[in-house]
């Protein structure tokens, strides 16, 4: 009991940042978004890149619609 306790409390102290990933992960689909390129991809390219995938969709130039 005392062991599943601990592990909910550590649970508890790690959830901003999760938060904040989750958060991050949104902010570089819409700027993906805004780049003509797909949101979804890049919401799950972020989730597991974090910071790098930011830089990268910033970095990125826009996809031209013909």
């Amino acid at each position: 009991m005392k062991g599943r306790m601990n592990m909910l409390a550590n649970l508890q102290d790690q959830s901003p940042y999760a938060i904040g990933w989750g958060t991050l992960a949104l902010v570089n689909a819409g700027l993906a978004q805004s780049k003509n390129r797909s949101g979804l991809s890049w919401f799950l390219i972020s989730l597991l890149l974090g910071p790098i995938a930011t830089f990268y969709v910033v970095i990125i130039e826009p996809v031209r619609k013909v």
